[in-house]
């Protein structure tokens, strides 16, 4: 069996994977990628590589992760070397346009979106916008830059007191606003590439919406309204789901190379479901796992398991 490396910025989020990888016996090493060096004339190691690199990086602290995950993944794709999440999955998890614009692509419906840099270049884009609206970073994760406008004006005034952080790309998004009147959304977990359980997300106290342990909730700015008295758990994992989308998900999965990841979505009072966001290196919460009886990292554990020995025998 050849040795699995995980590519990552977190050790918290990443240190079930790792329990999990050694429950199954499973030859590991994770490469920690705030910093760094890439050997270029040299070859890589043997083995199976999973990119687990987050758009978030830049909020612990690392903010060049990203971009030394790229030079990484183009050295072991260079060399021919099973890379799970590789180049194209790391473009698209620190682009939130580039991720519209590739689940357009196959016919998945995307918020409204204008991207703009400048501030203003903000204020003319949100002219053409309907209210209320909301603002988020390009590369962001975390809720990052989320906030809701009930007008220009309002957000002409919060960017002249300096109340509108700034992208780390420059980026900013403006995006139409889905009233959600049940507080929650969904996010579809995938595994290998294929539907493993759909979780429903309560936002009624935030939009800091990473399912780990490791995660704690700040004050993220929520874009849907109704605040109600806390009498669900915020995650929970939904028995029997079924979408249209989810094939479509699966389609858009294998074009883009994408192994691993939770693709979240929000739906309407009138019914309509937009998909406004996909992580490639999608956590799990442990409680709603315990009351369903599924673990994701025991999951993706048991599919890298799958590429280590296929990937021995073909050697």
């Amino acid at each position: 069996m050849k040795k699995v490396y995980i590519l990552h910025e977190n050790r918290e989020w990443t240190q079930p994977l790792l329990d999990a990888l050694t429950e199954l016996d499973v030859p590991h090493e994770d490469w920690h990628l705030h910093e760094g060096i890439v050997p270029l004339d040299e070859e890589p190691p043997d083995g199976i590589f999973y990119n687990r690199m987050s758009a978030s990086s830049h909020s612990r602290g690392h903010r060049y992760a990203p971009e030394l995950t790229e030079a990484v993944l183009s050295w072991l794709e260079r060399h021919d070397r099973v890379v799970l999440n590789g180049t194209r999955a790391l473009y698209l998890e620190v682009s939130k346009v580039a991720q519209y614009e590739a689940l357009k692509k196959h016919g998945i419906p995307v918020p409204q979106t204008i991207a703009a840099v400048g501030e203003n270049q903000l204020l003319q884009a949100a002219e053409k916008m309907e209210t209320p609206f909301i603002t988020k970073h390009n590369r962001a994760g975390k809720g990052l830059g989320v906030q809701r406008f009930n007008s220009v004006n309002s957000l002409k005034e919060t960017l002249a007191s300096g109340g509108v952080d700034p992208s780390i790309d420059g980026v900013m998004l403006l995006q139409q606003y889905i009233d959600a009147p049940a507080s929650t959304i969904t996010r579809c977990e995938f595994i290998n590439g294929k539907f493993m359980y759909a979780v429903q997300v309560d936002t009624s106290e935030g939009f800091e919406l990473c399912p780990a342990d490791a995660c704690q909730i700040g004050d993220q700015f929520c874009p849907t309204d109704s605040p109600e008295t806390k009498s669900r758990p915020k995650f929970e994992i939904l028995p029997d789901f079924q979408s249209p989308l989810i094939q479509k998900y699966e389609a858009f999965l294998k074009e883009n190379q994408i192994t691993f990841a939770g693709i979240e979505q929000i739906t309407d009072a009138e019914g309509r479901t937009y998909t406004y966001d996909v992580n490639t290196n999608t956590n799990y919460n442990k409680d709603a796992e315990a009351a369903y009886g599924v673990y994701g990292m025991k999951e993706m554990a048991k599919a890298l398991q799958s590429y280590a020995g296929r990937s021995a025998i073909r050697s």
